[in-house]
C-alpha cells in the first residue's frame, strides 16, 4: 500500500517578495518631494514684466543678472554695483564657451537703470543678452 502524503506536513519555502511596505515608503517620499520642490526655488525677488515672446535655448546654463525693485544689481545672487558689473562679468565670461546673459529686471525699475546695466553687459563682451519676462495671461490679451 502506498502512503498518501498530506500537504500540511510538508514545509515549502515562499519565493515571493512582499513589496507592500516598499511601495508605501516610496509613495510617502514622492509626496514629500512634490510638496517641497516648489519651495526650493531660490533667487532675487523680481516682479517681471509680462509680454508675449518665445523661449531662448542654450547649451550652457545662462548667467542671470537681476535688478530688484530698489534698483540693486545682482550677478546670480551676489550684489554688485554698476561700475563693478563690467569687470566681474568679463572675468566670469572668460571661462565660458558661450557668452550669453539673461537680464531679469523688476517691472517697476526705471528704464534708465536697465539700459545702464545692458550697456555694461555689452561692454563686458557679451554676445547675447536676453530679457527675462513672464508670459501674458489670457485676461491681459
Amino acid at each position: 500500500m502506498r502512503k498518501i502524503a498530506s500537504r500540511t506536513n510538508t514545509k515549502e519555502l515562499l519565493s515571493q517578495i512582499n513589496v507592500t511596505s516598499l511601495v508605501d515608503v516610496m509613495l510617502v517620499l514622492l509626496i514629500i518631494f512634490m510638496v517641497t520642490a516648489p519651495m526650493m526655488q531660490e533667487g532675487i525677488d523680481v516682479n517681471l514684466p509680462k509680454v508675449r515672446a518665445g523661449a531662448i535655448t542654450s547649451d550652457e546654463e545662462p548667467l542671470i543678472i537681476s535688478i530688484n525693485k530698489k534698483g540693486h544689481l545682482f550677478i546670480e545672487k551676489k550684489k554688485v554695483t554698476v561700475k563693478e558689473l563690467g569687470k566681474k562679468l568679463s572675468t566670469i565670461l572668460k571661462r565660458r564657451k558661450e557668452k550669453m546673459v539673461l537680464l531679469m529686471a523688476d517691472a517697476e525699475v526705471p528704464y534708465g537703470h536697465v539700459i545702464k546695466a545692458m550697456a555694461e553687459i555689452r561692454n563686458a563682451g557679451v554676445d547675447k543678452v536676453g530679457m527675462v519676462t513672464e508670459p501674458l495671461d489670457a485676461k491681459m490679451k
